[in-house]
């Protein structure tokens, strides 16, 4: 005779069963395309580099299933290109998309250093002092990764203090781009010096409440680079493609 009582506990338990899985999926697709997007991002992983679904399946000890699910996410950032018939690779930087996110970056980020400004106080200052020294130690040790964790954080913060983190979820949205082609552009020669210089200007513009300064000295360290784009021909063209 078949226990009712029992045979409801099964019904019940075969679903929660399954819907631990299904968690501990999404769980694992969502590290693989935290490493994954953080490679790509610091161009470990370069533009047209193939990813295997069954190799990276192997790498993370998981089924295909997580990581197509990570891939699909890359994909949606723009991050990777899937083709059904021929693979996924890492896609290049798009011109036009970079340059429209460096147009917006460089609007916000104007607004949030005055912000910060009519809410800024002492303590505050000590904490962009401290990014300050932070980054100079990066230079200094020539630890690209370092510096542009740093120089994110500096950024990060000036949303901070203005009182709007908001707005700099917007940015987070926006520059991974930016930040695919700034680790291709660091390493270049006095690169780190002049963002610290840049940095500096924008720290004593706030320091002084000086806002016309302070935004203007943002405005140049981020739109520096919509006049670098039209010079990039020294730059592997294959990293690039042109999104008209």
């Amino acid at each position: 005779m078949i226990d009712k009582d029992d045979s409801a506990r099964r019904a019940r338990t075969v679903p929660a069963e399954h819907q631990r899985g299904r968690t501990r999926a999404g769980r694992a697709a969502t590290q693989i395309h935290a490493i994954l997007r953080d490679e790509i991002v610091c161009m470990q992983l370069k533009p047209l580099e193939t990813l295997n679904e069954k190799q990276l399946g192997e790498r993370f000890g998981v089924s295909r299933t997580p990581v197509r699910e990570a891939l699909l996410r890359l994909a949606d950032e723009g991050l990777v290109e899937i083709y059904p018939q021929s693979g996924t690779f890492v896609s290049r930087i798009p011109r036009r998309s970079l340059y429209e996110a460096i147009l917006i970056r460089k609007a916000l980020e104007a607004t949030t250093v005055s912000l910060a400004i009519a809410a800024m106080k002492d303590d505050r200052l000590e904490l962009l002092d401290a990014n300050q020294r932070a980054l100079e130690d990066a230079a200094r040790s020539g630890d690209i990764p370092q510096f542009h964790k740093v120089d994110t954080a500096f950024h990060q913060l000036i949303a901070d203090i203005a009182g709007y983190p908001g707005i700099w979820a917007v940015i987070a949205q926006v520059k991974v781009q930016i930040d695919r082609y700034r680790y291709i552009t660091l390493p270049q020669t006095g690169r780190l010096d002049l963002v610290i210089t840049e940095h500096a200007a924008i720290i004593e513009g706030m320091r002084s409440r000086d806002d016309r300064t302070a935004v203007s000295a943002m405005s140049q360290h981020i739109g520096r680079m919509t006049e670098e784009l039209q010079d990039i021909e020294h730059l592997d063209p294959a990293l690039f493609i042109d999104d008209h």
